[in-house]
């Protein structure tokens, strides 16, 4: 069982920028493909970014392309995402999330969640 726990969210104004980290626990942390997706209220949890076992493939949302960066460091079990430029639109609280082998854009095919961080953009 794997366990993830993100942080690094916060309040930030627009245009600011914040690192989120996600640290995992309990597995064999380079046979996952770890996404990073976020939830505002109201709306379904949206894809942000994913990469793969090996850090080789990266995949991001067009809404975050060029301000966001997805990373990992399989020896320390960890996960990041950078946001850059940050806007209001951007405010949701983002999840950390694996999954077994193959990199998805689907939240729905991840198979470990953490609980959450809440990132809030003021204008």
């Amino acid at each position: 069982q794997v366990q993830l726990v993100e942080s690094g969210g916060g309040l930030v104004q627009a245009g600011g920028s914040l690192r989120l980290s996600c640290v995992a626990s309990g597995g064999t942390f380079s046979s996952y493909a770890m996404g990073w997706f976020r939830q505002a209220p109201g709306k379904e949890r949206e894809f942000v970014a994913a990469i793969s076992r090996s850090g080789g493939g990266i995949y991001s949302a067009d809404s975050v392309k060029g301000r966001f960066t997805i990373s990992r460091d399989n020896a320390k079990n960890t996960v990041a995402l950078q946001m850059n430029s940050l806007k209001p639109e951007d405010t949701a609280v983002y999840y950390c999330a694996g999954r077994y082998m193959a990199v998805s854009q689907s939240p729905n095919e991840y198979e470990y969640w953490g609980q959450g961080t809440q990132v809030t953009v003021s204008s």
